[in-house]
């Protein structure tokens, strides 16, 4: 899965958005909802606890532009309307955005920040509302500071002003949570809660500020799904030195969640003595605000958080850091590192499925994307511990396959054939991890461009994959690895090479990451980390090809151990074939042939007796002629 902060691309005709932009100017100047008129309104993507995927009732910006995808941010202005998006989603934003909106595309170096664009369009003195709740610290802070600077101002509005225009906006979801014992976790609550203390005692922290839906589900050992395809629930927590509150709506607290976090009275079999205090989850601010006047303890909480509960909280008693559940999370442990791999070994089973159902199929002309990726969720559902998909299906043929993040619908299915490349980026979550794999097929003889493009990203797929590195290398230190192949001939691709992935949490997780960003890749990189490896490149109208493994960072054996740093590199937990006929042989080095024979050799000794065990045959036979050794 493509690394990002987005939902996967559903296609659609343009919005109509004329009437919806009219009433949302029309709020903007009520003086019902806001004291002074806006001359401006901020529409981010995100919901209240800054997540990358949003449920149906938080996709305000999808339903004021008509686009869909994950990443970006609308503005209106008095006359204007634009949005921000990065280069996955140009294509598709110009498809499903109509003539009222202006397309900014974010990255280039024409295009204008939304700070200096407020500026230009902005009359003097300008107002730029925004709900506080859906901008973070680290977002509202340099913007504001840039429009004070210029005679405007940052204006928080309590009311929502596209809730009010938004109809039927969907309700918030409620959905029943599951209980993760310490087979799947390998740590009680009460262990991470005894942590996290450890952690806010080196920063002098009274308390700590849990807004991230992972980092709750993480700590408490629970998942939920009031967001597809994530596992998380709607929630806060604050940890104290001698407390623990969880906000959450109380109908999700049955009787085993219950037992779980002992609320019953009851107490843990290790004498643990911790017990949660339960408060509604609207209570968050006015508790927040309750105990800024007690004692002097400070306060710790994100920079991602949301600027409504960061501001409640003086600068002076505030410990602005990341929150130490994100690194802990990041970091697995034993338990989880098995487990994930436990879950490859299923993934790849339906892969290697899927692929050899494919093989047979499609040569007889009636397999669409949609049935293609229909097919492969029923497949996936088999598996034991199957709880849902972890992103919807990337399941693109030719050209769709150059739109980084298509998703198939009836309007653009289209009909696998032996003529052009298939692109399939899947995942799922099973109880014990969270996968997320990309594989390109061809099923007929491909070009010889689309042989080099596929080669040159496999060539940097392994390189990454096969990196020494010492400790404290960070992820955007590496990012280029995995291009210098496509830079060598002037290809490239638009998106990052590497995500964070939780254990059966979200699949795109922080804070690690690999990209040329650095603000997506700015931790260094530790031993129990899990990320993705998916170099690619797109050729727009004609084909797209993408490579993705996940990888955990382990030690590395080295020779030598400068300054005695010790030295990390990755191992591959995906263990599905490339496709051999899509490369030129004659462009890869003899360590990147030995690499891509030994990985076939593992994927034939691990999953070869699953597919048998699990009666196969066909899947089973199709792995060994893909695996077969390259000269």
């Amino acid at each position: 899965m493509v690394t990002s902060r987005r939902r996967r691309t559903t296609f659609k005709m343009a919005a109509k958005t004329t009437n919806l932009l009219m009433k949302l100017r029309s709020l903007m100047k009520n003086h019902s909802y806001v004291s002074e008129p806006l001359h401006a309104y901020i529409i981010p993507t995100g919901d209240a606890h800054q997540s990358e995927y949003v449920a149906p009732c938080d996709c305000r910006r999808e339903f004021i532009t008509g686009f869909t995808g994950s990443a970006g941010t609308a503005i209106v202005t008095e006359k204007a309307a634009a949005l921000w998006t990065d280069g996955r989603y140009y294509l598709q934003a110009e498809k499903q955005m109509d003539e009222n909106w202006k397309l900014m595309k974010d990255g280039l170096p024409d295009t204008p920040s939304q700070g200096d664009w407020l500026i230009k369009v902005l009359p003097e003195g300008g107002r730029v509302g925004v709900d506080p709740f859906l901008l973070s610290t680290e977002t509202w802070k340099p913007l504001s500071k840039q429009l004070r600077l210029a005679g405007h101002s940052l204006v928080p509005v309590g009311q929502n002003l596209v809730d009010l225009v938004w109809i039927d906006r969907p309700p918030p979801p409620n959905n029943n949570l599951i209980v993760l014992s310490d087979k799947y976790t390998g740590k009680s609550w009460q262990n991470k809660v005894k942590a996290v203390r450890d952690k806010m005692k080196e920063k002098k922290a009274e308390y700590l500020i849990v807004t991230a839906l992972d980092e709750i589900a993480w700590l408490f050992n629970l998942r939920g799904s009031d967001i597809e395809y994530n596992p998380v629930f709607f929630s806060y927590a604050v940890v104290t030195m001698t407390s623990v509150n969880l906000f959450i709506d109380e109908v999700k607290l049955d009787k085993q969640v219950m037992n779980h976090l002992q609320l019953n009275g009851s107490r843990g079999t290790t004498g643990d003595d911790i017990t949660i205090t339960v408060h509604p989850y609207g209570d968050i601010r006015k508790f927040v605000e309750s105990f800024q006047d007690e004692g002097n303890g400070k306060t710790w909480i994100s920079t991602k958080s949301s600027f409504t509960l960061a501001d409640l909280i003086p600068k002076e008693k505030r410990v602005t850091l990341p929150c130490p559940i994100s690194l802990m999370k990041a970091v697995k442990n034993r338990v989880e590192i098995d487990g994930m791999k436990q879950a490859h070994i299923k993934d790849a089973v339906t892969l290697c499925e899927y692929f050899s159902w494919l093989e047979k199929m499609v040569p007889k002309g009636n397999v669409t994307e949609v049935s293609a990726a229909n097919k492969l969720e029923a497949i996936k559902r088999g598996q034991e511990d199957f709880v849902s998909l972890s992103f919807s299906t990337i399941s693109s043929v030719g050209s769709n396959g150059a739109v980084i993040h298509y998703k198939p619908t009836e309007e653009t299915d289209r009909t696998l054939s032996t003529e052009e490349i298939y692109l399939c980026d899947s995942g799922a979550q099973y109880k014990d991890g969270t996968t997320d794999v990309t594989r390109t097929m061809h099923f007929g003889t491909p070009s010889g461009f689309e042989k080099e493009a596929f080669t040159r990203v496999a060539k940097g797929h392994i390189n990454l994959c096969s990196a020494i590195f010492p400790c404290g290398v960070k992820g955007h230190m590496l990012d280029t690895l995995a291009r210098t192949a496509l830079w060598d001939v002037g290809l490239d691709y638009m998106h990052g090479t590497g995500h964070g992935v939780g254990a059966f949490l979200n699949v795109h997780e922080g804070p690690c990451g690999i990209s040329p960003r650095v603000s997506l890749a700015d931790v260094s990189l530790q031993e129990g980390m899990i990320l993705s490896d998916e170099p690619g490149y797109y050729e727009d109208g004609q084909f797209g090809v993408r490579i993705e493994n996940l990888m955990l960072v382990v030690k590395a054996k080295t020779e030598h151990n400068f300054k005695n740093k010790g030295f990390l590199t990755f191992e591959p937990i995906t263990l599905v074939p490339l496709q051999t006929k899509m490369l030129a042989p004659s462009l890869l080095t003899e360590k990147e042939i030995n690499w891509l024979n030994e990985y076939h050799d593992k994927c034939r000794d691990m999953i070869g007796p699953v597919l048998l065990e699990q009666g196969k045959k066909e899947a089973y036979d199709w792995l060994m002629r893909e695996t077969e050794p390259l000269a």
